[in-house]
């Protein structure tokens, strides 16, 4: 496999920004964009990992990612961003800029996918990309996620111990 050089992987990201420009700019044209993606999550999180994928569910993972050693705060973030985007799209929780939703949804497809970059059949490699964009997503959308954190317990939405 050959090795993107900083200049290609910069022109990649920036044409991938401008493709998101133009989408965000036709609102029709995001609806749509947000369908898709709403349809792929849905068809990730409940098909392809064939787990029905409740709060409880997701809350009592985000609590036992937090024991692992060292990555569990950063690996614990993935229930939450799911959680998050269910409650999103169900319109219990909205209060979070547009990009960030499809930051998150964007990076959970990615992360969910078998088709990336690095194909993750590729033994330790296969996982990189992944944790690149979990960290690279984790890092610009941090304090929306911490609100809709908050937002949750204040809610009385988060599973009692």
């Amino acid at each position: 496999m050959e090795r993107l050089s900083n200049e290609e992987m910069k022109k990649m990201i920036n044409d991938q920004y401008k493709e998101a420009e133009v989408m965000l700019q036709d609102s029709k044209k995001t609806e749509d964009f947000l369908d898709d993606v709403e349809a792929k999550f849905n068809d990730v999180i409940e098909n392809k990992i064939g787990i029905d994928k409740t709060e409880q569910d997701l809350q009592r993972l985000e609590e036992k990612l937090k024991l692992v050693p060292k990555i569990g705060d950063s690996l614990s973030v993935v229930p939450a961003w799911i959680s998050l985007a269910r409650s999103y799209v169900k319109k219990e929780y909205t209060d979070i800029p547009l990009g960030s939703v499809v930051a998150i949804v964007g990076s959970l497809v990615y992360f969910f996918s078998p088709v990336d970059l690095i194909p993750d059949a590729v033994p330790i490699a296969g996982y990189i990309d992944d944790a690149f964009v979990i960290d690279a997503c984790f890092k610009l959308v941090k304090s929306d996620v911490d609100e809709y954190i908050k937002w949750r317990k204040d809610n009385n939405k988060v599973l009692q111990k």
